[in-house]
């Protein structure tokens, strides 16, 4: 019977981390259709855990169609199906919204079993090694490293979709991308009789961040070309907001940080100063009146990379990225 191994110290909730044990243990052959899951008390006794959370994740793998209950006898695996090998690099927010939207879109056979590299190319080697020849289909998030490249070129490029960003992997005609580039300039063009009304234009892209630098790079062309005061801050410790100065970070932890300034020192978003940020999450629209935000669709990527997961299909498609006008600009 399967054993759960449960982290609590992770950013994964703890009901997600044991829908993802099950699903890990069936990608990697340790269960099997008919085979009986610990009962709620059972994993609720060895991992600390409430009964909601058991019930929240158990619930969730009974909607997927992957455990089914039986009255006064518990639950089992209902089926094994194709598995997906999904690597994400982390579990931030708006990639909580692709998962959530992969997994609604799954086709009900499919089963993806997700894992997180973290940036780290030792990681990387390690799981993308340990998954060849175990799934139908590959699904993977890769990064800025010289080595990347080479370690995905180990998986089959048929069955293999790159997602996130346009690497140019040699021989992976699948790929499922935004664009960092042209389309910032597009959209900075649409907020430009917003951004005119300040004096300065800061260029948050902190020294620890692993967004594409080309971002910055067309953000600051941009000012170039508007005549705008413009700097780029990469130190964290160096962060001053100031009245008349328009913040646009690449780093969730460091708008955070800008929020903390204003509050204290009592600037208004959108009034005293602008702050613009990078990659849509649920909350943003609710913070400060609604932060603006430069994102790609990141439900759609969750949906078209589970049509990659659940036919025999080729996939060449650029997520297109957009504005959203909020009070904070």
């Amino acid at each position: 019977m399967i054993k759960f191994d449960i982290n609590p110290q992770s950013e994964i909730p703890k009901y997600q981390q044991l829908v993802d044990n099950v699903v890990t243990a069936l990608a990697k052959n340790k269960l099997h259709h008919g085979d009986q899951l610990p009962s709620v008390n059972a994993i609720c006794r060895d991992n600390k855990l409430s009964r909601d959370t058991v019930f929240k994740a158990y619930g969730e793998l009974k909607d997927r169609g992957i455990v089914e209950s039986v009255p006064n006898k518990g639950y089992f695996i209902a089926k094994e199906g194709r598995k997906v090998f999904l690597f994400l690099d982390t579990f931030k927010a708006y990639k909580e919204v692709l998962y959530g939207e992969f997994v609604k879109n799954l086709d009900k056979d499919t089963i993806a079993d997700v894992h997180f590299h973290h940036y780290n190319i030792h990681l990387f080697k390690k799981l993308i090694s340990e998954a060849h020849h175990r799934y139908s289909k590959y699904i993977v998030m890769p990064f800025a490293d010289e080595q990347v490249a080479g370690v995905v070129s180990q998986l089959p490029p048929d069955k293999t979709l790159i997602i996130d960003w346009d690497t140019n992997i040699k021989n992976f005609g699948n790929k499922l991308y935004q664009d960092f580039s042209a389309p910032v300039l597009d959209v900075l063009e649409q907020a430009n009789h917003l951004l005119g009304r300040y004096k300065r234009m800061v260029m948050v892209y902190p020294d620890y961040t692993y967004h594409p630098i080309v971002t910055a790079e067309r953000f600051e062309e941009h000012c170039k070309k508007y005549n705008y005061k413009h700097i780029r801050l990469e130190k964290e410790e160096e962060l001053n907001v100031k009245a008349g100065d328009m913040y646009f970070s690449v780093s969730d932890r460091m708008l955070g940080h800008i929020l903390e300034q204003c509050r204290a020192k009592k600037l208004e978003p959108g009034t005293d100063v602008g702050i613009l940020s990078y990659n849509e999450t649920p909350m943003k629209k609710f913070i400060y009146k609604g932060i603006s935000v430069i994102s790609t669709d990141f439900k759609l990527m969750g949906q078209k990379a589970a049509a990659f997961a659940s036919e025999d299909i080729r996939m060449d498609f650029c997520v297109p990225t957009k504005l959203f006008f909020r009070e904070s600009l």
